[in-house]
Parts: structure tokens; C-alpha cells; sequence
């Protein structure tokens, strides 16, 4: 129910009460004594409820405060984009200079692949000139009478000694060893053994020469 129509039915009988009042009045004035017709509308208009009146300090009160203005919000959203910008900037600077790191590591590695190919390469050729070297001094000696080959290899290098009659067959072999000098022999004889087994467990010690 509106405010209005009940303002109007208040008034309405506010308006009755006074005309039977100032009927009462004119028959018996000893009542009543002497009223002002006006307290009467002032004590209706008293009796009627004022209607709530909505003014801008309710309405202020009642918007939440939080509320960002349009202006606030596109600054943010501003704020907002340079950020990803940059963000997404830095990533590409990134990811460029990753790109670059591994382009180097390529190349790096196919020079590393490079040279391991060439440094096989010449071990493989040096491998094939020292097995050669070794296979025609064998051969030499192999031709030499034993006491002739004995005579050089008691004064040859004690490594090139070992390696030629290593390579060489036991029964080329024997008769040079044979016509060589006793402390030589033995010395040989234990090199010769002593090499196959490994580094750690070969044991050289008491070994002479002279």
C-alpha cells in the first residue's frame, strides 16, 4: 500500500473528526471549551507517518565505496598491457639468446666431431707406419744370423728390443735370445711377460738391463 492514498485517507478522517467535532461544539460548548480549529489539522497532520525521503547522504552511504571510477580502471588495464609487453618482450629476447647459445653449441660440436675424426685419422695412420717400422725391422733381424742379431740387440734400446722379438715368432725368436747375454735375456723375458697383465699389477722390479 502507497504512501499517498493512506496521507489522503488519514486527512479525510482528520476532516470528519473536526466537522463532528465543531457539531458537538455548537450543541454543548462547555465541552470543548475554546479550540482552535487549527491544533486540530496540526495534531492530523502530527498523526500521519512521514514518508522516508531518500537524499544523496543515504544514497552516498549506500553505493559501496570500493566501486573504481571508469578512468581508474582503463589506467589499470593500461598498466596491465605494458606489463605483458614487456613480459613478453624479455621472453624473446630470451628465447633469442638460447637460440644462439645452441647454434654455437652446434657448431662447436661438429668442430669437436671434426677434429676427433682427423685425430683418428692420423693415430690410425701413425698406427699403420709403426706396425710397418716394426714389421721390416722384424724382418731384418729375422734374416740376420742369431749371434749377429743377439750382438746388436744386447746394446739396442731395451723397448725396441721387446717389441721387435715379441712380434716376432717363438722359433725366430728363441735363437737370439739364446746368443744374447744371460742378465739381457732375463730382463726381456720378464718385460715380455709382464706386459700382458694390466698397469697396475705388472711388477718390473729387480729387472737389469746390464
Amino acid at each position: 500500500m502507497s504512501l499517498q492514498p493512506m496521507r489522503l485517507m488519514i486527512g479525510t478522517l482528520a476532516f470528519a473528526g473536526l466537522v463532528k467535532a465543531g457539531m458537538m461544539l455548537g450543541e454543548r460548548p462547555e465541552l470543548f471549551g475554546e479550540i482552535e480549529p487549527r491544533r486540530l489539522f496540526g495534531a492530523a497532520e502530527a498523526a500521519a507517518p512521514s514518508a522516508p525521503q531518500a537524499t544523496a547522504e543515504t544514497l552516498k552511504a549506500a553505493a559501496p565505496e570500493s566501486c573504481p571510477l571508469p578512468e581508474e580502471m582503463f589506467e589499470a588495464l593500461a598498466q596491465e598491457r605494458d606489463l605483458l609487453a614487456d613480459q613478453k618482450e624479455r621472453l624473446s629476447q630470451r628465447r633469442a639468446e638460447i637460440e644462439l647459445a645452441n647454434e654455437k653449441l652446434r657448431i662447436e660440436t661438429r668442430r669437436l666431431e671434426e677434429l676427433k675424426v682427423e685425430v683418428e685419422g692420423l693415430l690410425a695412420r701413425v698406427e699403420q707406419a709403426q706396425t710397418a717400422d716394426v714389421d721390416r725391422l722384424v724382418a731384418l733381424y729375422r734374416n740376420m744370423k742369431p749371434k749377429e742379431a743377439a750382438g746388436i740387440m744386447n746394446d739396442l734400446d731395451i723397448e725396441v728390443t721387446v717389441m721387435v722379438l715379441g712380434t716376432m715368432s717363438e722359433r725366430d725368436a728363441a735363437p737370439i735370445m739364446a746368443a744374447m747375454s744371460p742378465v739381457r735375456a732375463r730382463a726381456i723375458s720378464k718385460i715380455i711377460l709382464e706386459r700382458s697383465k694390466l698397469p697396475g699389477d705388472q711388477d718390473l722390479n729387480g729387472v737389469r738391463l746390464q
